[in-house]
């Protein structure tokens, strides 16, 4: 089997004026280590922070013209994505800041049906003003149709509400989020402080010679200026050898454990007397399916969400990657085929 390129997933970072797309785009390039190709339009105000991007790829992928979700079909979303996708600058995820009057859903389905080789939908990261929510973007009887396209809800500004009044403030956004998209992930945060994890798979990068790098001198500066806590992601990983019930596995990526926002990993199946390698990865109802690397372990699986009941997940993980003899039946192998053929 040849070695398969992988994947950069494409996150779209979406939210009304104000609300803090572009203070949680910089958290998220403090990340020491951080690879994260960004893609912002010219709509309004920019301040994604320069520093943070020199040195990671050229320069930011810019598309002019307003909203993003305006584009023209052979518009600059695709040969923006084109160029971060260039395995050379080897990025762990690519990041669109779309306009605060961009529309998720568009925003999302031009990721989504992007023709550039290389990416794969990351989800809709849809950012929330908690104190300002209710009195702009949703301010009907009914939720607002932008609901339907987040995979991960982030309502920022909770410093902005009496502490006693948060978790009652949270719920009550979560709530309404979830009559529009029972299965949105819904997360508080202050200054747009979430794990980066949530979002893509962060390298632990530092420098040899014991000196600082620009990012961990900004990392440190961010730090020092900003108390607040930041949302913590909980991660559980199991691995197995042999071949698994591919049935068993998709079962639980399709329907995935409490608390879970992504799962990645590789499963290996037996069909026809040949054993078959894939990579799979769940964000939010996204499942993306591809053929492995030849290298890759046969099967591992590795689940990142908040609030986890650890135990739990693991116990799910282990029995779905339990090993079988034989071949695999050819329902879950089909199942599996299939994700594959729109995950293309």
């Amino acid at each position: 089997m040849c070695a398969v390129a992988a994947t950069i997933p494409v996150i779209a970072l979406t939210g009304y004026l104000g609300a803090g797309k572009t203070t949680l785009l910089n958290h998220v390039l403090r990340q020491p280590g951080a690879r994260v190709g960004v893609v912002i339009n010219d709509f309004g105000e920019l301040n994604v922070d320069a520093a943070l991007v020199t040195g990671q790829v050229d320069e930011p992928a810019s598309i002019a013209g307003g909203c993003i979700c305006c584009l023209p079909d052979d518009g600059g979303l695709d040969e923006a994505l084109a160029k971060l996708a260039d395995p050379k600058l080897g990025l762990d995820a690519i990041i669109v800041e779309a306009s605060g009057l961009a529309d998720p859903i568009a925003v999302s389905r031009l990721i989504r049906y992007s023709g550039v080789d290389r990416v794969r939908p990351g989800g809709v990261v849809d950012i929330i003003d908690a104190a300002a929510h209710f009195g702009t973007v949703d301010d009907g009887q009914t939720p607002p149709a932008r609901y339907a396209a987040a995979s991960l809800v982030v309502v920022n500004k909770l410093d902005q509400i009496p502490e006693a009044d948060r978790d009652r403030a949270l719920k009550t956004i979560g709530d309404r989020v979830r009559e529009r998209n029972p299965q949105a992930h819904v997360v508080g945060a202050i200054a747009g402080r979430i794990d980066p994890a949530l979002l893509y798979d962060v390298t632990d990068a530092g420098t040899d010679d014991g000196q600082l790098s620009l990012r961990e001198l900004l990392v440190e500066e961010a730090h020092g200026a900003d108390e607040h806590p930041h949302v913590h992601a909980d991660a559980v990983t199991v691995v197995s050898d042999g071949c698994v019930d591919a049935d068993a596995v998709l079962n639980v990526l399709e329907e995935p454990p409490a608390g879970v926002y992504r799962l990645k990993g590789t499963i290996a199946v037996r069909y026809r007397d040949r054993e078959r390698r894939y990579a799979v990865n769940v964000v939010g109802p996204t499942l993306h399916v591809a053929a492995a690397p030849a290298k890759a372990r046969a099967n591992s699986l590795v689940a990142i969400g908040t609030h986890l009941d650890t135990e739990a997940v693991r116990a799910r993980l282990t029995e779905a990657l339990r090993p079988v003899q034989g071949p695999a039946p050819a329902t879950g192998v089909r199942r599996l085929q299939r994700y594959r053929r729109l995950s293309i």
